[in-house]
């Protein structure tokens, strides 16, 4: 697909769609009023004799009236006209492009005068994630399943330098289809191996790429990470990439560290078989992290980071863990498995206290969909997010809050810590039932030290089997990436 900035005057052409902006309240959008008088009044007259209130997102497809140079006219509702901006125009253009895909259009033509040009490259954005499909093992579409916009147009009052701006944002657009990809991956094609080959693809980009099989971890004492590979034929990894762009090498990186459980059965703890199949998502924190770093990559991020991830398989073969088994983590400290399906957090304790060991970084965030337990608080649209530092949790809210990846803060009361006590190793790896996405942060808590640290349980934000988000189709939805992006940008790049 292509996309292109034009300016005033551009033809839609045949095949091709032009979508005009109505704000609530009757409000129009420049482009529209700019239409001659009768046949924007003919177009205000179709509106109102129907139920059109311009909501954000909301449709309508009109026939097109006489002397419009085009195959059809969409009208998209944008809101109240006060809080139009960037991030609403990203989803109202994501919301045009899909009615104009669903309608079997080849073109597109959305009008943006009257806005500024950082409104027009949101846009831009936001259609480039809607278009994103995982098609590759589909053989028998039919034409119109195959139907795609072959491009899209968005005139603007500055188009070159909405095209500037655009050009920018393609790498983090690119990296977000990178970590959709590897969400949306079988299991039987992405595992632990597979998962890091992938990884070192992306040295292209500039990031230094280290992959550690079972032998290095073993001499490292990796016993909670190892531990939960031991029932797969597949060998886990541990993979180390390093973006080194502040102008000081000395600088301490910012670090991210990603669970990377590329099928979980549940082990011997095994899992029930309704929805199993889901399971293929389990290293979605992972996908994030290497999407965050490829992004930081791309746009030559002023920052020095790491991310590391934790791959595994979780299977439940005659030499897989059980529950009762004791493990020492690289740590040094022991940990009594209770139940084999809790095994993001033993994968994260090793690769947590591996980052903080080697790099001593200025903070580390980990990414995991660890517990069902978040997304019974939460539901499925909101990450929850556990810290041990108030600045970098106030970091990631705003950030969370700039990128349109939602977090919510959670409580880490310290006598719920109590649960985790064993009956014979230095700590439990579950509670009890209750306060289950609590107990699994203050486990992973215990191999942070005192570096800054905050743990983002994402429950099931990252895959979303009917997508109400317009520029995330169903499936795989890349969240963290753009999270952990706005991080960085906002507050730890080096100062021009």
């Amino acid at each position: 697909m292509k996309i292109e900035f034009v300016g005033e005057g551009a033809l839609v052409g045949e095949g091709g769609v032009l979508a005009l902006l109505a704000f609530e309240g009757d409000h129009f959008s420049p482009a529209l009023l700019a239409l001659d008088g009768q046949l924007s009044g003919k177009i205000a007259a179709l509106l109102g004799r129907g139920r059109f209130r311009g909501s954000v997102g909301e449709r309508v497809s009109l026939m097109t009236p006489d002397g419009l140079d085009a195959d059809g006219l969409l009208v998209v509702g944008a809101g109240p006209n006060e809080s139009w901006s960037p991030a609403v125009a990203e989803l109202v253009a994501a919301h045009a492009y899909n009615a104009v895909r669903a309608g079997g259009a080849s073109g597109l033509v959305i009008d943006l005068r009257g806005s500024s040009p950082d409104v027009a490259t949101q846009a831009a954005f936001g259609i480039r994630l809607a278009s994103y499909r995982f098609d590759k093992y589909r053989t028998n579409q039919t034409a119109e399943q195959r139907q795609f916009v072959e491009t899209v147009k968005i005139i603007a009052d500055e188009p070159a330098e909405s095209a500037r701006a655009y050009e920018a944002l393609t790498g983090l657009a690119e990296a977000v289809c990178f970590a959709r990809d590897l969400v949306s991956e079988p299991s039987n094609v992405l595992y632990p191996a597979e998962f890091a080959r992938r990884v070192k693809e992306l040295s292209h980009s500039g990031l230094l790429i280290e992959i550690l099989g079972e032998r290095e971890m073993k001499a490292l004492g990796m016993g909670a990470l190892l531990g939960v590979g031991q029932g797969s034929a597949r060998e886990s990894q541990l993979a180390v990439i390093q973006w080194r762009g502040s102008s000081d090498p000395k600088s301490a990186p910012v670090a991210f560290v990603g669970k990377g459980v590329c099928f979980d059965t549940g082990g011997i703890s095994l899992k029930p078989a309704d929805h199993m199949e889901e399971m293929i998502i389990d290293m979605a924190g992972a996908a994030a992290v290497t999407g965050a770093m490829y992004a930081l990559a791309s746009r030559k991020a002023k920052v020095n980071a790491v991310g590391i991830l934790g791959l595994v398989e979780n299977m439940p073969d005659g030499n897989a863990q059980r529950p009762g088994d004791i493990v020492t983590t690289m740590s040094g400290q022991t940990v009594e498995v209770i139940n084999t399906d809790a095994e993001g957090r033993l994968v994260l304790a090793d690769a947590l206290w591996y980052c903080q060991d080697r790099f001593k970084p200025r903070f580390m965030v980990d990414l995991a969909t660890l517990t069902g337990a978040i997304i019974t608080a939460l539901g499925a649209d909101v990450g929850g997010l556990f810290s041990n530092d108030d600045q970098l949790a106030n970091n990631l809210l705003s950030a969370s809050s700039a990128s349109g990846d939602p977090l919510w803060r959670m409580p880490m009361p310290e006598q719920y810590a109590k649960a985790l006590e064993s009956r014979a190793a230095d700590m439990k790896h579950t509670g009890d039932r209750f306060g289950g996405a609590i107990t699994a942060a203050q486990f992973i808590q215990k191999f942070v030290n005192k570096t800054p640290w905050a743990h983002l349980d994402v429950g099931m934000t990252v895959w979303k089997p009917k997508s109400m988000v317009p520029t995330s189709p169903d499936g795989a939805t890349g969240y963290g990436v753009r999270l952990l992006d706005q991080l960085v940008a906002d507050f730890y790049e080096d100062a021009d």
